[in-house]
């Protein structure tokens, strides 16, 4: 039970990521921030994850609760809890902290965390990213990064529906 514990322990509240960001901030260490719904985790999530990380030395990921999805994605939604889908990304290696927001968009997770990097999917123009002033005021920098073809939830959950 050692491993689901380390995991467990890399989902935190807004209030201890801040504090846990502030200090590898004071450590020299370059934080990186993305969000996202993540449901039913697939390879285009750890490629974008793996290379969103690769910006900095640490990875916080804002993921929205199943409240936030539903309003998002519709009433279906998600298909996997936000338990479940905070265990699995935090298991991901290169993911140091995930960090729950329940609001439609994750401008105060930002504004709380201060991350120095922030990433979206190549599908925004950095300057419309949520979280773009906060970042950037504070002389960080807004990245976007390109999706790989063929992977999303929408494709998985219509190729489900189709073989029933």
């Amino acid at each position: 039970m050692k491993h689901i514990e380390q995991i467990k322990s890399k989902i935190a509240g807004q209030k201890t990521a801040a504090e846990l960001v502030g200090n590898w901030q004071a450590k020299g260490e370059k934080v990186v921030f993305t969000n996202g719904c993540f449901d039913i985790v697939h390879r285009g999530h750890v490629d974008y994850l793996s290379r969103a990380a690769d910006l900095g030395q640490r990875m916080v990921l804002g993921l929205n609760t199943d409240a936030s999805v539903a309003r998002l994605k519709g009433p279906d939604r998600p298909i996997v809890d936000e338990e479940s889908r905070a265990i699995l990304l935090a298991a991901l290696q290169f993911i140091d902290l995930v960090v729950f927001f329940d609001e439609d968009t994750p401008y105060e997770l930002i504004k709380a965390v201060q991350p120095d990097i922030l990433v979206k999917g190549s599908d925004y123009k950095a300057e419309d990213i949520v979280g773009y002033d906060i970042v950037t005021g504070r002389g960080g920098t807004v990245e976007t990064i390109s999706f790989v073809e063929g992977f999303s939830t929408t494709n998985i959950i219509d190729k489900i529906i189709k073989t029933q």
